[in-house]
């Protein structure tokens, strides 16, 4: 590591739209050239080095054949790398046969891993679990057969609906080994909000819970999916057949006999023995809906074999992963992408012991997670920005009181971390010598695309800096040409990589015109990008209409359709704010219909709630202003960009092509009343 020690840095904006003025605080930051080369200890016991860069970079292909064949288990070996014939639909590792529960538990079991921690449990009320890869592997059997008996086959989809506890990553390996597609929504979203995902998906089964915990209080779950299969609303016309309920807090719930399954007499009480089989490496193995700017969200599709090997790659490269003896823990939810690719597959792919956390940071203290850490000597911790940021709202007071010096590597992922998040991280968590490896990738991705490698890179305070070995990022302008070092611009992918998504699920149109039409022959998903004078790569956040608060992406368009969903609201505008915790905050403008009383902070209430049952609570507005008009040019289209200058507290910039160059001075007097 350098020895410097850093003082207070500059923060990068992490929104908005590329542009060089935009990396003035990036390149303050670079002007006093804090950057930090691994320790030659760390260096020298690296798991991968600078050689894999020279390798993909001489075929890309051939490199993730290579990594396929070394990482995963093929009933079936391939016959080619990619077929990319029919782009954008790409094909990975043809002909090639491979089933992804077995190469998550049961080939560890054979290889005699069979006594080694898979997970470590901790429940947020104390209680624990610890299962072994021979335990893990069993209950993914009786998992499997217990599906099974319920009607589940190869194709069927699974709806997920459970908090973060172990039969979450049970459920997903079992629909893996089975090759049923399962579906994860998040446990907190509304009735819904999981309806129209079990709709879309044409689930057969959901598997949820009575409830979990949140902060020290019973929260429920299964009434969610009653309501959403309820024969009110839009009628009983759904496709699932059974709900397999894990009892977790003991709540009492409504009950189906015809339909209802309690987990412990059906997955508990099923047989240990199940043979799996091979599946083509283009077996689908989840959708997982995420924001989309038409208000729908979009199903994204990942398939087996690439995924698998990407995930497990990256897993291994980015996080200096010694399986024999690190203790990894990602914080991520099961029910968002990161919790597929960074907690149900690729550490147990790699043969890792990891933990999972079902409960909150505070709760029953702020202190919790570095409890955890030292209770089970966690070595690899990766988390977002946004809990990094709370954390030093509260103090470094509360970590010093915990011995952390198990921890060697430290992950970022969700959004784009600022330097001086960046740098409380590295100096109070890490002791001022740990990596920090800052991560960019997205639910479309699969897995990483961009990071440090903690044994080769010198890491830079804020940048996710490099693509990772076999993938071809670029930032590029509006017409699509590389920019030179020190200029921004919009971030692309220039060939296909293993773990991409295979489309939308049932819109192949949607999949092409969404990622695939901005630039001609180039992947790109709505994120700005500044190389600075190294080349190296800082996001600068979205440039389209999808918010990323707290990691979560979220669709304006589905915010304000809900919005607009209310008696009392005519029209409805929805932006992205920065916000110092969350990355980016939601900030709504609405018009109230003519007989609607504006009764202040009760209406703004009434609003925020009624979002959180359309959608769910992570998407409420932090903001509600209520106003006369909206910014709107003469062909209709509301300004989006004027909004949030007024809700970032800047003065509106140009308003000229407005309608009616009237509507700002309105907005401010009314925001002044």
């Amino acid at each position: 590591m350098s020895q410097d020690t850093p003082g207070s840095t500059t923060t990068a904006p992490a929104t908005g739209v590329p542009s060089d003025q935009q990396g003035d605080a990036i390149s303050n930051l670079l002007h006093e050239n804090r950057t930090f080369a691994p320790s030659p200890e760390f260096a020298a016991d690296a798991v991968v080095t600078a050689a894999d860069y020279a390798e993909a970079d001489a075929d890309r292909p051939a490199f993730w054949a290579r990594q396929a064949r070394e990482l995963l288990t093929w009933s079936k070996d391939f016959d080619q790398a990619l077929d990319w014939s029919n782009p954008p639909f790409a094909k990975w590792f043809v002909g090639g046969e491979v089933n992804a529960a077995y190469n998550a538990l049961d080939r560890h079991v054979e290889n005699g891993l069979g006594d080694r921690v898979a997970i470590y449990f901790e429940g947020e009320p104390g209680d624990t679990r610890t299962y072994t890869y021979a335990q893990l592997t069993d209950e993914v059997k009786k998992a499997a057969n217990a599906f099974e008996s319920l009607g589940v086959e190869k194709g069927d989809r699974v709806a997920v609906y459970l908090p973060m506890i172990p039969e979450a990553v049970i459920t997903l390996l079992a629909c893996a080994r089975i090759g049923a597609v399962h579906s994860v929504v998040f446990g907190g979203f509304s009735a819904e909000a999981l309806r129209s995902r079990i709709d879309d998906a044409e689930a057969k089964l959901v598997v949820t819970a009575d409830g979990t915990y949140r902060r020290g209080k019973p929260s429920p779950l299964k009434t969610a999916v009653d309501d959403a299969l309820s024969h009110e609303g839009d009628g009983s016309g759904h496709t699932v057949q059974n709900v397999v309920v894990v009892k977790r807090n003991g709540q009492d719930v409504d009950w189906h006999e015809d339909r209802d399954h309690w987990w412990d007499d059906t997955v508990g009480t099923a047989s240990t023995e199940h043979t799996p089989v091979g599946h083509d490496s283009e077996h689908p193995l989840f959708i997982l809906y995420t924001s989309g700017t038409t208000g729908k969200p979009k199903g994204i599709l990942h398939t087996t074999g690439g995924y698998l090997t990407q995930g497990a790659y990256t897993h291994k490269a980015v996080f200096d992963l010694h399986p024999e003896t690190d203790v990894y823990w990602c914080t991520a939810d099961v029910g968002w992408v990161t919790g597929h690719s960074y907690v149900a597959y690729a550490p147990l792919i790699n043969g890792a012991t990891q933990v999972m956390y079902e409960g909150t940071p505070d709760s029953p203290h702020q202190g919790r997670w570095w409890e955890i850490i030292q209770k089970y000597k966690v070595s690899i911790l990766y988390t977002a920005p946004t809990a990094i940021r709370t954390f030093m709202k509260w103090g470094r007071d509360i970590p010093d009181k915990y011995d952390l010096t198990s921890l060697r590597v430290l992950g970022s992922v969700g959004e784009s971390i600022n330097p001086e998040a960046w740098m409380w991280y590295r100096d109070v968590i890490g002791a001022n010598k740990t990596p920090i490896v800052d991560t960019w990738w997205q639910t479309e991705t699969g897995a990483q695309m961009i990071a440090p490698l903690p044994g080769v890179t010198a890491t830079k305070p804020g940048s996710a800096q490099v693509p990772l070995p076999g993938i071809a990022v670029d930032v590029v302008d509006e017409l699509g040409e590389s920019v030179p070092n020190g200029h921004g611009g919009f971030l692309v992918i220039r060939e296909p990589w293993p773990a991409m998504l295979r489309g939308i699920w049932g819109d192949p149109e949607r999949f092409k015109d969404t990622y695939w039409s901005r630039f001609e022959d180039m992947y790109f998903a709505g994120d700005g990008a500044k190389k600075d004078e190294d080349g190296d790569i800082w996001l600068l956040g979205r440039v389209d209409d999808v918010m990323n608060v707290s990691g979560h992406r979220l669709s304006t368009t589905e915010i304000e359709s809900a919005l607009v969903s209310h008696p009392a609201v005519a029209e409805a505008a929805v932006v992205g704010a920065a916000d110092e915790t969350t990355g980016q905050a939601v900030v709504a403008f609405v018009i109230l219909r003519g007989d609607a009383v504006d009764s202040g902070d009760a209406i703004v209430q009434e609003l925020r709630n009624h979002v959180g049952k359309e959608i769910g609570p992570i998407a409420k507005p932090k903001t509600i202003l209520v106003v006369p008009e909206l910014p709107k040019t003469r062909s209709g289209k509301i300004m989006r960009r004027l909004l949030k200058d007024v809700a970032e507290g800047r003065d509106p910039g140009d308003a000229t092509t407005l309608a009616d160059n009237t509507v700002m001075q309105q907005i401010a007097a009314s925001l002044r009343k």
